[in-house]
């Protein structure tokens, strides 16, 4: 499989990226970097295990799906599953679980994963913003870093979401913190410092030598996640902001100690869709 390096030299970009634009970067990055990323994050993630954010937060330890008993046999979908060991983890305790990611890279190594551990979850190429899925066919829907930052049209996303969970499901998804896209992408001091305005919503975007954008993610301060929820349909019940464990030394890209226990790295965002009420 190809690695970032035959994508040739990336460099940033001052550009817009919309929704077309943004879904065909990052499919070629992720289809790209498929191999290298497991190469350095897969025992971090595991097989089969769920694991929320860099803090090495867990689902067994927050239970942010809700009560272990009712998720057995519960419909959940995992949007942007990657390898999806949240959905094998979940698929190992009864759930019946679909996963899907844009990246045919990630999803090879989603294949290779479900061969070596035995667990068999239904796995799908596409896009949260346009799901091939069945209106309220699911029970919880939930992402762990998967698809939301790099989509332009994430109001978009959010209703897509809402027209697929069941009135009365749960969403939850977790990304990196608003207020991270002040500071450089360092884990040492120099990650400490601010650089550019929380409310500049320009695209983070790479370009190839050709110009094309190969690259792209995007920025929502906290008031726009809650305002795209809200206008789905979506009650907030919980904003979780995990602080940093004080016997975890793991280092992830710009995730670190030396950052985290100064501000956070990740918000968690658990919702639900309300039923309709009875008169």
């Amino acid at each position: 499989m190809a690695g970032v390096s035959d994508l040739g030299p990336t460099r940033p970009r001052l550009r817009s990226a919309d929704q077309p634009v943004s879904r065909s970067a990052n499919r070629r990055w992720w289809d790209a970097d498929a191999d290298e990323y497991h190469l350095e994050h897969g025992v971090f993630l595991g097989d089969a295990d769920f694991v929320w954010c860099p803090e090495n937060l867990r689902e067994d330890e927050a239970h942010l799906l809700g009560d272990p008993a009712d998720l057995v046999r519960a419909r959940i979908l995992e949007v942007g599953c990657g390898s999806a060991p949240c959905a094998r983890h979940l698929a190992a305790r009864g759930a019946q679980v679909v996963a899907f990611d844009l990246s045919a890279g990630m999803l090879a190594h989603a294949i290779d994963a479900s061969t070596r551990t035995g667990i068999d979850v239904p796995l799908v190429q596409a896009d949260v913003c346009e799901m091939p899925f069945a209106t309220a066919a699911f029970d919880i829907v939930f992402s762990a870093f998967g698809a939301i930052p790099f989509v332009a049209d994430s109001a978009g996303a959010m209703r897509e979401v809402a027209r697929v969970l069941r009135p009365g499901g749960r969403w939850v998804f977790s990304v990196t913190h608003p207020m991270r896209w002040m500071f450089p992408d360092d884990p040492g001091p120099l990650g400490l410092t601010v650089i550019q305005s929380y409310f500049d919503r320009s695209p983070y975007v790479e370009v190839d030598a050709e110009e094309v954008p190969a690259y792209v993610e995007h920025h929502r301060t906290l008031g726009d996640r809650i305002r795209e929820l809200v206008a789905a349909g979506f009650v907030l019940d919980d904003l979780i902001e995990p602080e940093w464990p004080a016997d975890f030394d793991g280092v992830w890209g710009q995730w670190s100690p030396e950052r985290g226990e100064m501000f956070p790295g990740t918000s968690i965002f658990v919702c639900r869709l309300p039923a309709p009420s009875r008169r």
